[in-house]
């Protein structure tokens, strides 16, 4: 796999006949390793082991449905009452991180309103804090420490 500009970690990878597989701690289980995959376990573990985040508080594939259509948000942050608060999508490295990247998390924020907006691509991270009194939103420089959301 491609060297992201997060922070390594101790990754748990499993070969499996010709198919690998790398172990997701938030959802207890090895699932298959893509290249997307491989960008949501290193920025999960970026934000647990760098930031902060409980773990507690993060989902991984978490289903969402507005009417009969069905959305999987890559990850989501939970406050301490758990609600939404943070939506995180992942691309593949080699992915660009376009404005149709950010019209899929919009979608997802129709339903949720949470407080930020993150898309990564592992090597790109782009944050956004929403402002709903103003309706407007604004990037930050970095990622937040958890603390400071």
């Amino acid at each position: 796999m491609v060297t992201l500009n997060l922070p390594s970690y101790a990754s748990k990878v499993k070969q499996e006949g010709d198919r690998r597989f790398i172990f997701d701690s938030l959802r207890r289980k090895y699932v298959a390793l893509t290249p997307e995959e491989w960008v949501r376990q290193h920025f999960v573990h970026y934000l647990i082991d760098h930031l902060g985040y409980p773990t507690a508080l993060l989902a991984n594939e978490v289903e969402l449905q507005i009417g009969a259509k069905k959305l999987r948000c890559d990850s989501l942050l939970y406050t301490q009452e758990l609600t939404p608060r943070m939506i995180i999508e992942y691309k593949a490295p080699n992915v660009a991180l376009t404005k149709r990247v950010f019209d899929q998390i919009s979608d997802y924020n129709l339903l949720l309103k949470v407080d930020y907006l993150i898309v990564s691509n592992g090597l790109r991270h782009i944050c956004c804090k929403m402002d709903y009194e103003h309706h407007v939103y604004s990037f930050l420089e970095a990622i937040p420490r958890y603390e400071n959301i």
